[in-house]
Formats: structure tokens, C-alpha cells, sequence
């Protein structure tokens, strides 16, 4: 969740517990201060058992949240963030290739999942343009225990996420994609569109952040980020999506996302086997 409020967390949170029993987690850019206090108690009051900081994790966020028993993560770009993340006390390093949407770092993710793998002692799940089978099985070969998969999971019947993105996504390329500023203030892969062409012309006028995201929310191009599905328009829209959109070309729902990635995994992982013998 981005820039979402407390209270909407919880009721988003009151949503998941009546459709599951599941365990669940929420995810976070805790990297503004203001909301993060306020977040978390929303987070460990409504039962989640994982909490995700898509931007670091303060200490004393960890501290408070293995208080009430919830796990932490954090994405990590940089194999230095994945070592401070894992010595602050994160439970998870979630290590994320340069091909993943949204915010990322420079590092691909074919040298750096098995950097981190190598570098920490903690579990380290793999990200980054997983969008089929052979994605997690190529995770599971670098060392990871598992994949985080977003952009193909935005493109699902149950996402809360416009019917424009996701449509959007179906026709995006894997070269259609680009790293800016623009959005947030911090590089993040998005759908290239004429409102990132435009930011792309005058660097010099972004702003850090979050004073750069507070200029995107003025121009309304945050929308989809906040769960609008209305009065969006796919020009300016901030569109986080990585390279893996290439590869997906029909929205399903989330449990034929799964039973496809499982079964093409397994497939892989057997002929891989047979490889060697």
C-alpha cells in the first residue's frame, strides 16, 4: 500500500478477514515517517502475521512488531540493504532485481538474488519480473525459499486495482517499462506513459522524496495507487509494473495464477532433474 491512511488499512484489513482464515500480511513504504507509528498499530491490532516495508524498516518498527509476534520483511535492492536488514532483525529479505516493478534498484536480479543468498542468514525470497513457472523456478535455483511475484498478480480478477491498469499491463512490452523519479521521488519502474516523457525532459525539477509524491498526488496521478477505479487517466497515471509484464497477456483469477506457476515449476524442476542423469 502507498500513501493509504491508517483507517483504510484497517478496513482493508476487516475485508481479507472476511473472505479468510488464511494468515495475511501488509505491506508498506515506511519511508514516511508520519504514518508509519499509526500504521502499525493497525497492522498488529487487526491480526496481520507479516509486515512488509517496501522502503526499509526502522528498528523500532521491528522491535514493536516481534512484540506482538508479526513478522518482518524488507525489500532489498542492494546487497548492502539485505545485510543491514537481516542485522536490524528482519525475519525476510526480499531480494528484488532492477526488472521488478515499482520502487527498485539498479542491480539485476540474476546477480543479485544469489549475492544475498550468500550474504545473509535469514530467509531470502526472490523478485523481480516473476510472472510464470519457470520465474520461481529460476528463484528456488539461486538460493531463494520462495518468489514474490506483484505485476502479475495485479492482472488477476481479485486485484483492487483499475480494470485500466490491468488492461494496460496486458498491452505493455517488457521494453516498455522505465525507471523514474517522477512518481515518488525515488526510482521506480513504471508503464512509460506521456506524464513520465514529460518528467524524462527536466530532471533538474524533481524533487526528493516524499515532497516529489506530494506534487504527483496534486496532479492526480496517484489514483490507481489509492484503489480508484475511475477518473483515471492512462497517460499520466503512475502505472508500477516491471518487465515481466511482457509475458502476461490474460487477466485470471489468483488461484489459476497459482495452480500454473505450481504446475510449470514442477514441470521444470523434473526436466531439470533429468538433466543430469
Amino acid at each position: 500500500m502507498a500513501g493509504v491512511p491508517p483507517e483504510q488499512i484497517r478496513e482493508q484489513m476487516i475485508q481479507v478477514k472476511e473472505i479468510t482464515d488464511k494468515p495475511f500480511g501488509v505491506d508498506l513504504l515506511v519511508a514516511i515517517p508520519e504514518q508509519v507509528d499509526a500504521a502499525i498499530d493497525v497492522i498488529i491490532d487487526e491480526g496481520a502475521t507479516s509486515f512488509i516495508g517496501g522502503l526499509g524498516v526502522p528498528r523500532r518498527v521491528i522491535e514493536k512488531c516481534h512484540e506482538a509476534s508479526v513478522k518482518v520483511m524488507s525489500m532489498c535492492g542492494k546487497v548492502a540493504h539485505a545485510v543491514d536488514a537481516a542485522n536490524a532483525g528482519c525475519d525476510v529479505v526480499i531480494a528484488q532485481g532492477t526488472e521488478g516493478g515499482g520502487h527498485t534498484g539498479q542491480v539485476a536480479g540474476m546477480a543479485l538474488i544469489p549475492q544475498i543468498v550468500d550474504a545473509v542468514d535469514v530467509p531470502v525470497i526472490a523478485a523481480g519480473a516473476i510472472f510464470d513457472g519457470r520465474g520461481l523456478t529460476a528463484s528456488l535455483a539461486f538460493g531463494a525459499q520462495g518468489a514474490w511475484i506483484g505485476t502479475r498478480f495485479i492482472a488477476s480478477e481479485e486485484a483492487h486495482a483499475a480494470l485500466v491498469y490491468k488492461q494496460q499491463i496486458l498491452e505493455t512490452e517488457s521494453d516498455q517499462t522505465v525507471i523514474s523519479r517522477c512518481y515518488s521521488g525515488k526510482p521506480m519502474r513504471v508503464i512509460r506513459n506521456d506524464y513520465v516523457d514529460d518528467w524524462s525532459k527536466r530532471p533538474e525539477d524533481l524533487k526528493p522524496f516524499p515532497q516529489q509524491m506530494l506534487v504527483s498526488v496534486q496532479n492526480a496521478t496517484m489514483g490507481l495507487l489509492a484503489g480508484l477505479d475511475s477518473d483515471i487517466d492512462p497517460d499520466k497515471a503512475c502505472m508500477p509494473a516491471g518487465q515481466g509484464a511482457g509475458g502476461i497477456h490474460e487477466i485470471l483469477s489468483a488461484k489459476e495464477i497459482i495452480a500454473r506457476i505450481m504446475s510449470e515449476a514442477e514441470d521444470n524442476i523434473v526436466r531439470m532433474g533429468d538433466l543430469i542423469q
